[in-house]
This record gives structure tokens, C-alpha cells and sequence, in this order.
């Protein structure tokens, strides 16, 4: 029998608690094992432990749902059935593994849609260091829980001008010739901070934030975000305006900025590419 949504967000949430039962054990642990994988970047056991977790109780409760995971890959080796779920055991490895507690567990559901398109459909960011979880699902809103408190609704900011704007990212890497287009954009904001990772899009969802871009994502980066900002009233796209997590890039608005950011890193009247 199909499972309802309420059934669908309430097994994230199930996901998302395994999950941070070993990341928190292992959060500044002195014995860490740290290993690079060959794109350069860092991975814990603690990302694979979280993940493996995540993994054997879908394989238990979902069998028929595939999964895209940061660390193991894609379980149906690219032929997805109509649902998969996407996992990043820890975003912000490289915060996890310093003490910074600015990193989370991203859980999001994609379904295909009646004209083959797909859509992500139940979203968990669970940042337990923060003491703090971010959920959503399709057209019921989103919530965030604060040290395990009550689901307070959230809502994303009403600021229309980019001077009255803040702006979130994590760095000036991998900006590429976008990277001039993109500090004048700082420069003319009303405030930015290099915050990163999945809190900025959270801060968007919240209203605290006004934008949030980074410009080289992974889906599993952003498959949980897309459908947390969008039931908070924003947009999530590329930084070319594509709307969700399939792009290469990851960019999160109020819906009203949305067109003024994306004109705003445009670079095809200067020419070259991203």
C-alpha cells in the first residue's frame, strides 16, 4: 500500500534521528577517523556511518524507493523508479570534523510527476549541534523545531530591493568569471555574511536571510533545501533562475528578489560561461 505524505515526512523525521544519534556521538570526538575522497573534499566515519544507518532502514521500511546518497551513490546505478530519497549524511563535513557546529543531515523525497518531470516532495534538515531541525512537505508549509520544541511555521522575508537585502554564501570558490558579477552584488546589498551550507537557505525559509547562493552544489546538497524554502514562500533554483536541486548550483530567495539576483550574476552580456 502507497504511503501518505504525513507517513512519508513522519519516516524522514525517523531517518533524520538515526542519523543524528551517530553524528552527535562522534561530533568532537577525539578518535574521528577523516579519509579524502578523490574530488579533495573530507569524509568521516561518521558521514558513512550516518549514511549506511539511513540506508538500511529504508532498504527495511522502503524497499521499493531507490536512494541517492552522498557517500554510497545511487542505488538504482541511475534507473530511479518513480520515488528516491536523497541523502547527505553530513552537510558541512568540514565544520563536523573541526568542531564548528554548523553542519546537518539532509533528507529529501523526489517523486515523478504525471509529466515525467520530478519534484521533491518531503524535505528534513536536521542540525542537532544547532539544536535544530527544519522540515517540510508538499503544500503543508514549513516548520522548524528548536531544541526539540513544538514545529513553529516559517516564512520567508518581504525585502524587495537588493539594498535592503541580506545576502548569505560560503565562500568566493569556484565563482569562476561570475565571481566580479557576484561581489558587486555584495557590495550592493544591505548586508552579507559568508554563514554556508545548508543554514543560509535555512535563514532564507526563516525570513532571516534574504539570499542564500552557492555556486557548485550536488543534488543531495540541495534536494532537502529546494522544498523547505519553496513551502516557506520562496524561490530555489540555480543561479541561472532554473527552478530546483537539479542544477549545479543552489540559490535560494524571497520570491520578490528572485529575478533582481538572477539578472544580477547574469554574465551573458560579457561573455563566457560558468
Amino acid at each position: 500500500m502507497a504511503s501518505t505524505r504525513e507517513q512519508d515526512l513522519a519516516f524522514a523525521h525517523q531517518l533524520a534521528d538515526a542519523a543524528d544519534a551517530i553524528t552527535l556521538k562522534r561530533y568532537q570526538s577525539l578518535d574521528l577517523i577523516i579519509d579524502t575522497k578523490p574530488d579533495n573534499t573530507p569524509v568521516t566515519d561518521a558521514d558513512k556511518a550516518a549514511e549506511n544507518a539511513i540506508r538500511e532502514l529504508l532498504t527495511q521500511h522502503r524497499p521499493n524507493d531507490a536512494i541517492v546518497g552522498e557517500e554510497f551513490g545511487d542505488s538504482a546505478t541511475g534507473n530511479r523508479t518513480d520515488r528516491y530519497w536523497v541523502i547527505d549524511p553530513i552537510d558541512g563535513t568540514k565544520n563536523f570534523l573541526r568542531g564548528v557546529p554548523t553542519w546537518a543531515t539532509l533528507i529529501g523525497l523526489v517523486e515523478k510527476q504525471s509529466d515525467g518531470s520530478e519534484k521533491v516532495v518531503v524535505g528534513v534538515v536536521s542540525a542537532p549541534a544547532l539544536f535544530r531541525r527544519w522540515h517540510a512537505s508538499e503544500n503543508r508549509g514549513a516548520f522548524v523545531s528548536v531544541n526539540g520544541g513544538l514545529p513553529t511555521k516559517i516564512a520567508v522575508s518581504k525585502i524587495r530591493e537588493i539594498s535592503s537585502a541580506s545576502i548569505s554564501y560560503s565562500d568566493f570558490i569556484g565563482w569562476g568569471n561570475r565571481l566580479s558579477k557576484f561581489q558587486s552584488l555584495l557590495a550592493s546589498a544591505w548586508r552579507s555574511r559568508g554563514i554556508g551550507d545548508f543554514w543560509s537557505h535555512m535563514l532564507v525559509a526563516e525570513g532571516a536571510v534574504d539570499v542564500a547562493v552557492e555556486p557548485s552544489l550536488a543534488l543531495w546538497d540541495m534536494a532537502a533545501l529546494d522544498v523547505i524554502v519553496r513551502e516557506a514562500g520562496g524561490r530555489f533554483t540555480d543561479i541561472e533562475g532554473n527552478d530546483g536541486p537539479w542544477g549545479l548550483s543552489g540559490m535560494s530567495t524571497n520570491s520578490s528578489l528572485h529575478s533582481l539576483i538572477v539578472d544580477s550574476l547574469d554574465i551573458s552580456n560579457v561573455g563566457g560561461k560558468n
